[in-house]
């Protein structure tokens, strides 16, 4: 953990004079500087000192300008943006020049070469559009040399239609979507590996055998990703494949799951990108303090890329603090789930 440490802090001080010198900073952490009359340059020395910035607001994510959040020092560089939410209202939008490949790639090293074959073809049975996902499993798809095949899923529909208590279209959404995912599958012999979310496994297993179909290896992630369906797939739907569950958003990248063992009595245990992103359980009343380990509270990102600086984000989940491992030396989270103050607002549809 001491190393851990001390190379995040030291990755935090590089990162305090790229987002605020003004020849690489974006235009709105220039701003937030100017106006808050101090500098992070030289009052953040270390990861525990992002604290000064109090809680990063998810309304500034909202709405334009958009190229406030492109840094300057990639200003003649390709701009992505991906968005997260808008179910209702203005979704929030994260800008993109490399992250998401490079967060894939590193995601790719916990993939055992076993179950997901370098050179095979993969499945993207997720949400299509303006999301980092659809581009994001295509780059792992071919940085495994493969061919990613796609489905096309608009989230934001299903969940309108919940919220219009239109259960039978959701149903029927859900058939559409599988139905895709079919057809490719008994169209292209070459897939092997599969990307979706734990309410569309458990669909498309009821109309198929993943086994006799040649997947092998499954990356599954999504709210609904509880220890029971973890049992449930590991031991019902894989049918002797990998299930590898994933804690991962447009504003994170992605947390890796740490391997279960019989001790974790089948818990999904993540650990955080470190040091491009670091998760903390944090009491909810007051989300300055970390909670002790395995007790609960709500779970605070920071992310921590050239690309993007969010500090003291408050996700809309909680879950356990975890332990360092052996595979991951820092801070984990367990049976990450929907904020319990905020999951009768929560609908996750396909998730």
């Amino acid at each position: 953990m001491t190393t851990a440490r001390t190379e995040l802090d030291a990755w935090v001080r590089e990162l305090m004079g790229w987002h605020f010198n003004p020849d690489t900073g974006c235009p709105f952490w220039l701003d937030w500087a100017a106006r808050a009359g101090w500098d992070p340059r030289i009052e953040v020395r270390a990861y525990d000192d992002l604290d000064k910035f109090g809680s990063f607001q998810d309304e500034w994510l909202r709405g334009g300008p958009i190229r406030r959040w492109v840094p300057r020092g990639f200003a003649t560089r390709p701009v992505y943006t991906f968005e997260t939410g808008g179910s209702t209202g203005v979704p929030k939008s994260r800008v993109n020049i490399t992250d998401f490949r490079t967060d894939y790639e590193l995601f790719s090293r916990t993939l055992p070469d076993q179950f997901f074959p370098p050179g095979s073809d993969w499945l993207h049975v997720g949400p299509s559009g303006p999301r980092r996902l659809r581009l994001a499993i295509e780059h792992l798809a071919q940085y495994r040399g493969g061919i990613c095949f796609m489905v096309d899923l608009d989230p934001r529909w299903v969940i309108k239609l919940i919220k219009w208590g239109e259960i039978e279209m959701v149903d029927a959404y859900k058939r559409h979507v599988i139905d895709q995912a079919l057809i490719l599958i008994k169209a292209h012999d070459s897939i092997r590996c599969l990307f979706t979310t734990p309410k569309l496994l458990e669909a498309l297993c009821e109309k198929m055998s993943l086994k006799k179909a040649g997947i092998t290896g499954v990356f599954c992630g999504g709210t609904e990703m509880t220890p029971q369906f973890h049992r449930f797939a590991v031991e019902e739907l894989m049918e002797g494949g990998y299930f590898a569950p994933t804690y991962g958003n447009t504003l994170m990248g992605l947390a890796a799951h740490k391997p279960p063992t019989p001790e974790d009595d089948w818990a999904i245990i993540y650990y955080p990108p470190l040091p491009r992103a670091a998760i903390e359980v944090v009491d909810p009343d007051e989300p300055t303090k970390v909670v002790d380990y395995g007790e609960t509270g709500r779970v605070r990102l920071t992310t921590l890329t050239k690309e993007f600086f969010m500090p003291r984000f408050l996700e809309r989940d909680e879950a356990e603090r975890e332990r360092p491992c052996a595979q991951y030396p820092w801070d984990g989270v367990r049976n990450v789930r929907p904020f319990s103050r905020f999951a009768k607002a929560v609908v996750e549809g396909v998730y």
